[in-house]
């Protein structure tokens, strides 16, 4: 049985589609598909089922499945100590995490880390949601949870912090906020809540029900860009807010103004071996050192 067949099978049972399957491998989705059929003859049995919407395991495929990623772990274990990786890292790693932490804080310095290792290709999902390890969509996630089961390897990252924010312009505009009851009758920016992907960020629920909302989205970019136009008042990451010089914190001395969340960094325990992701997953912790005066 050809192992590259195999290799191709467990990209597209992850990815779920021909299209994003022939992106991680770097070919044309013809060949995943040409590969796909290969190795359905081989086995004798179809392993996908098409759909409109992409392809989804039969139930010979997810039999298969565990049992090529048991053939994956073997093959990334030889090749991390073979010669040639011991001189420089090399191939792909895919990091989750939510999008106002990825695209602010990681962005920029998982690109000078990349830098430096040319072999190295990083993969940033910043996402407006929940980034599933145990879906293989990232080797490494940042989650506002702790994942609660799966043999995976878990550590506290860092805490962080979010305030109460409001353009200057919008405050000077509207009746001040000295008291908590004086949100009373304000607009306010938030999540969408039937879309929320995590109870952690439930912020309003802890400090005021709006009556009126003038925005609310699933982006927290899209907040912070909305609260910085002066349309309302809305939680924010302090490391986002208080880097924008037309935003005030509203209300700093109230307790439940000022809240405090924790983001979790977590891989599948299979791979902490392989020298790439060690290396990928000690730059994290150290990203997050040198910026714990901006995160707290």
């Amino acid at each position: 049985m050809d192992w590259d067949n195999l290799r191709y099978f467990l990209e597209l049972a992850r990815s779920g589609t021909l299209m994003s399957a022939a992106r991680r491998l770097e070919v044309d989705h013809t060949t995943v598909a040409r590969r796909i059929q290969a190795l359905e003859k081989e086995v004798g049995t179809p392993l996908f089922s098409r759909e409109a919407d992409g392809h989804r395991l039969t139930e010979a495929g997810r039999r298969l499945q565990p049992q090529v990623e048991s053939m994956e772990s073997a093959f990334q274990a030889v090749a991390s100590t073979a010669p040639a990786t011991q001189q420089g890292l090399s191939g792909v790693v895919r990091i989750g995490a939510t999008e106002g932490f990825g695209t602010v804080i990681l962005a920029p310095r998982l690109s000078l880390f990349a830098r430096k290792h040319p072999g190295l290709t990083i993969d940033l999902l910043a996402m407006p949601r929940l980034v599933h390890l145990s879906r293989r969509e990232a080797d490494i996630v940042i989650s506002l949870e702790r994942p609660a089961r799966g043999a995976v390897v878990v550590t506290k990252l860092t805490d962080y912090t979010l305030r109460l924010y409001a353009a200057k312009t919008y405050l000077s505009q509207h009746k001040p906020i000295r008291t908590r009851e004086d949100l009373r009758g304000h607009s306010f920016i938030s999540y969408v809540d039937d879309l929320l992907f995590s109870k952690e960020l439930q912020y309003l629920d802890e400090l005021h029900k709006p009556d009126a909302f003038a925005l609310r989205s699933t982006s927290i970019l899209a907040q912070h860009r909305a609260t910085a136009a002066g349309a309302g008042i809305a939680v924010l990451p302090a490391f986002i807010a208080d880097e924008d010089a037309s935003l005030r914190r509203v209300l700093p001395e109230l307790p439940q103004a000022n809240l405090t969340r924790t983001f979790w960094m977590s891989m599948p325990a299979e791979n902490k071996q392989l020298a790439r992701m060690q290396a990928v997953w000690g730059f994290l912790r150290e990203t997050v050192e040198s910026q714990r005066a901006v995160l707290i």
